[in-house]
């Protein structure tokens, strides 16, 4: 049951639109206010472009002085506000609301100060993910969350969905990577969230910012930590003949005490796609691949790379290649990267998941996942960051053909219920937005829904950020599992408690 198969109508909200407007065009100039159906149009959906919905406004400020007068107005209105970076989002985390101010912050995109002493850069949310690391590689320094999009995505956006990336399981997400955040409240007041300090006092609301997909406050700036470049890297790509042996492997490595820099894993449509489009040198032949990247001292890089390489091998690995060079370490990484896009180019539409399961369940879990593509008639694409056990399947379907989104969306559903079931959760990277918000009904009880409920409360008490997101409704939960038994299908147990 996808997002878009069962949508809560918000009638809450009836906006005086031209009384709106003429309210903003007073604080922002004329450039900034985006009011027009063409211009609306380049906003009506992120990355996850099945939704779509148009705003009722853009409002794109340059100056915090602007984003706090923008608050103030939509909270004395009563209007929706709903923040975008670089819309890349693939949960549609920034999907207009029809009667809200779209605020785009795409012009806060300047780094304000980078410290290569203290390893710490203080940047705008509009930022590039990549850009940090450039500006930081001169000073042999780096910034370590690295999601597949992050040529593009905004740094704000990285803090909204707490993403994470190809190095996320040795070196964290974006939350173990922010010492501190700005944010502006929805009344227009001016917080500062965390510090440069190793510790603050109070609750970690640091951490609360984290994933909260701007529900809670709009954030205007980000203090990040930096990190040295590794001495030594070394990567490698192990190639099995079948999808379990490979998810196996991973399992053993991660028992046996080795943590990589980044640990992943493609299967056979993915490594032959990824192949096509970017010619990383890839073995089309196996039926997964896993790259392992191992860094640290040279030393510690030889070690290492010689124990993983028997451990590999022991658990099945048919063939083992060692990038010989920094290109080929390149190439190899450009692949995996690539392998979204890549997989554009042999469907007409791909609908891209993301759940997260403990490692030793990925073998059951990637069985199941070939058994639902057979039961649905649609093809799947696995990709994911395997040591953490983040799965991103790419579900192949045909908009264009009735019936098959609703498809997608229901195989879809069914995977990320799959991961609850096996101790994992709905999401590691991509956020709930609207995609996920039916499966947070199975991954939660009622009592933890109205914690989250008061949390939202507390920092927007008329409910005014990024509504209808994240976190649903118990009447919506209700609705849900009785559409489950109705189905056949057993509900979470919590459920009949809603």
């Amino acid at each position: 049951m996808g997002a878009s198969q069962f949508r809560e109508e918000d009638t809450r909200f009836r906006v005086d639109r031209e009384g709106l407007v003429e309210r903003l065009a007073r604080i922002l100039p004329e450039e900034g206010l985006v009011v027009h159906d063409a211009g609306l149009r380049a906003y009506e959906c992120d990355g996850l472009a099945a939704y779509r919905q148009l705003p009722l406004v853009v409002a794109i400020p340059e100056s915090v002085a602007q984003v706090q007068k923008i608050l103030r107005l939509a909270s004395e209105l009563q209007v929706p506000v709903v923040a975008r970076g670089s819309g890349t989002s693939l949960s549609g985390g920034s999907l207009p609301h029809p009667q809200g101010i779209l605020l785009s912050l795409g012009k806060f995109n300047r780094i304000l100060s980078l410290d290569p002493e203290r390893r710490i850069a203080r940047v705008q949310p509009g930022v590039r993910n990549l850009a940090i690391s450039e500006a930081a590689a001169p000073h042999g320094l780096y910034y370590a969350p690295d999601p597949s999009s992050q040529i593009a995505c905004s740094i704000g956006g990285n803090v909204a969905e707490n993403a994470g990336g190809v190095h996320c399981l040795k070196y964290g997400l974006t939350v173990h990577n922010v010492l501190e955040v700005t944010a502006v409240t929805i009344d227009g007041e001016l917080v500062t969230i965390g510090s440069e300090a190793p510790d603050s006092p109070g609750y970690d609301l640091l951490a609360l910012m984290h994933g909260s997909e701007g529900m809670l406050a709009v954030v205007v700036e980000i203090a990040v930590k930096l990190l040295p470049e590794p001495p030594t890297k070394s990567v490698l790509m192990a190639s099995f003949d079948d999808v379990e042996a490979g998810g196996h492997a991973v399992a053993a490595l991660i028992a046996a005490g080795v943590m990589p820099g980044g640990l992943e894993m493609m299967d056979g449509p993915a490594i032959q796609a990824a192949e096509d489009f970017v010619h990383a040198g890839y073995d089309t032949e196996a039926a997964a691949i896993l790259i392992c990247e191992l860094d640290g001292t040279e030393a510690e890089v030889a070690d290492q790379l010689e124990s993983v390489q028997a451990l590999l091998r022991s658990h099945g690995a048919t063939h083992i290649q060692v990038a010989a060079d920094e290109a080929e370490k390149a190439r190899f990484w450009a692949g995996r990267k690539a392998a979204f896009p890549a997989v554009g180019r042999i469907s007409p539409d791909y609908y891209c998941m993301d759940g997260t399961i403990p490692r030793h369940q990925l073998a059951f879990v990637l069985r199941r996942i070939r058994e639902l593509s057979e039961h649905h008639g649609l093809g799947v694409v696995n990709v994911f960051h395997a040591g953490d056990g983040n799965l991103h399947p790419l579900i192949l379907f045909d908009g264009n053909k009735p019936g098959e989104l609703e498809t997608a969306e229901r195989f879809g559903s069914e995977i990320l219920q799959l991961c609850v079931e096996v101790g994992g959760t709905v999401t590691g990277e991509h956020g709930v937005g609207v995609e996920k918000i039916n499966e947070m009904c199975v991954q939660f009880a009622t009592a933890e829904l109205e914690q989250f409920h008061a949390v939202k409360h507390a920092f927007d008490p008329e409910g005014l950020l990024n509504p209808g997101k994240a976190i649903p409704t118990l009447a919506r939960c209700a609705e849900f599992g009785a559409m489950h038994v109705h189905n056949g299908e057993l509900p979470h147990p919590d459920l009949e408690r809603f």
